[in-house]
C-alpha cells in the first residue's frame, strides 16, 4: 500500500462515520480497533490502540484526522476517559509527526481549556496544548457544541434529552454564546473534509459558526 494522503482514527463515532461518508472519492486510510462499516476496501487497518502510534508512523500520512472521543460515563472513570481523549490522541499525533505528517485535524469541544475547573473541558484543553507543542505545520482544532445525529449503540439518556431540547436552547444562545449551540455531526464531518489538505500553516481553531461556514 502506498503512503496514504489522509489517515483517520475515531471512524466508529458520530463524526468519524460522517467523515468516512463525506470523504467518498478521496484516498482515506482508516485505523481502528475493530472493523468499520463502510470503510474503503484495502484501506482499513485493525489493531489495538497501543500499536497505533507505530502504525501511523509507518503509514506516513500527510494528514491525520482524529475524531476520537468518549464520555466519562462510557469510559467508566476519569482515568479511562483521559486515556482515550488525551493519551491516545497525543500518542497517535506523535506517531504522525514521526512519520512526517504536515497536518492534524482534531475534534475537541466548545469550552476546552487547560485551566478549566471542569475535568472534561480541562482534559480537552490539555490535549489541545499537547498537540500545539508537537508543532505540526498546520493544526486544525474543531470545537463544536453538542453534536446531534443518530449514534450507534444504546442511547445516552442525558444526550437524548439535550438533543430534543436543542432547537429551543439554540434559540436562546446569541452573540458570544452562539458557539454553545448544538450542531449536526454531519456538518462537522463535512468541515473536516474541507480542511483536509489545506495549505496555510499555523494553528486554526474552528467553533460552530466557522464549522458551518466550511461545510
Amino acid at each position: 500500500m502506498t503512503s496514504p494522503d489522509i489517515l483517520l482514527i475515531g471512524a466508529t463515532g458520530l463524526v468519524g462515520r460522517g467523515v468516512v461518508a463525506a470523504m467518498a472519492g478521496r484516498p482515506l486510510t482508516i485505523l481502528a480497533r475493530r472493523a468499520v462499516n463502510g470503510a474503503p476496501d484495502g484501506y482499513a487497518l485493525v489493531a489495538p490502540p497501543e500499536r497505533w502510534a507505530d502504525i501511523i508512523a509507518a503509514e506516513r500520512p500527510a494528514t491525520l484526522i482524529c475524531c476520537l472521543g468518549t464520555t466519562i460515563r462510557q469510559a467508566g472513570s476519569q482515568a479511562a476517559f483521559r486515556a482515550v481523549d488525551h493519551d491516545l490522541v497525543l500518542a497517535a499525533a506523535r506517531g504522525a509527526r514521526l512519520g512526517g505528517a504536515r497536518q492534524m485535524i482534531v475534534v475537541s469541544s466548545v469550552g476546552a481549556s487547560a485551566k478549566s475547573r471542569n475535568f472534561y473541558l480541562r482534559t480537552k484543553g490539555e490535549m489541545e496544548a499537547g498537540l500545539r507543542a508537537l508543532d505540526f505545520a498546520r493544526l486544525d482544532i474543531l470545537r463544536p457544541g453538542l453534536l446531534t445525529g443518530a449514534r450507534e449503540g444504546a442511547p445516552r439518556l442525558g444526550e437524548g434529552i439535550a438533543m430534543m431540547a436543542a432547537p429551543f436552547t439554540n434559540a436562546l444562545l446569541h452573540g458570544t454564546l452562539r458557539r454553545y449551540r448544538s450542531i449536526p455531526a454531519a456538518t462537522v464531518a463535512r468541515a473536516i473534509v474541507q480542511l483536509a489538505g489545506q495549505g496555510e500553516s499555523g494553528v486554526h481553531v474552528h467553533e460552530n459558526d466557522a464549522i458551518r461556514a466550511l461545510s
